[in-house]
């Protein structure tokens, strides 16, 4: 079950990175061309919300199921690298990038202005886009 899950976390970020960048993408597109907020502009923005909170739930999941999660928090886990960063860095920034981008969502939702909807899902989503790609265990993805 733990390598299923884990699997399924690493192929789930794809579809993060991707649902992240067709967002931001249109999100710009939008500002640029003054275009009005519609629904679609609206469903597109979901398309980097609901896969980065599924994402968070296998997270949360994975990390008191693997042993790279909790079971690293031992005595001095803080001088450890590899411990510091499966136990706190990966985690919290992780955190710290949905949350960008549920606000971002949420004030697009709220906003009047058009041109302050697509700015507000384009610069928290980047903003999340960042923080995931600082963090994102590059050497543990399947194939490398």
């Amino acid at each position: 079950m733990y390598t299923g899950l884990q699997h399924f976390h690493s192929f789930m970020a794809y579809l993060v990175l991707l649902g992240l960048i067709i967002s931001i993408v249109f999100a710009f597109m939008g500002m640029s061309g003054n275009k009005p907020f519609t629904d679609k502009d609206r469903k597109r923005g979901l398309l980097g919300l609901i896969p980065a909170h599924l994402q968070w739930v296998l997270g949360v999941i994975l990390y008191f199921l693997s042993p790279k999660g909790i079971d690293m928090a031992t005595e001095g886990f803080m001088k450890v690298s590899e411990q510091r960063f499966y136990v706190l860095e990966h985690p919290l920034t992780m955190i710290i990038a949905l949350i960008l981008i549920t606000v971002g969502y949420a004030r697009s939702k709220r906003l009047q202005d058009d041109k302050k909807r697509f700015s507000s899902i384009a610069v928290f989503y980047t903003l999340a886009l960042i923080l995931i790609l600082a963090r994102i265990p590059w050497g543990e993805w399947p194939g490398n």
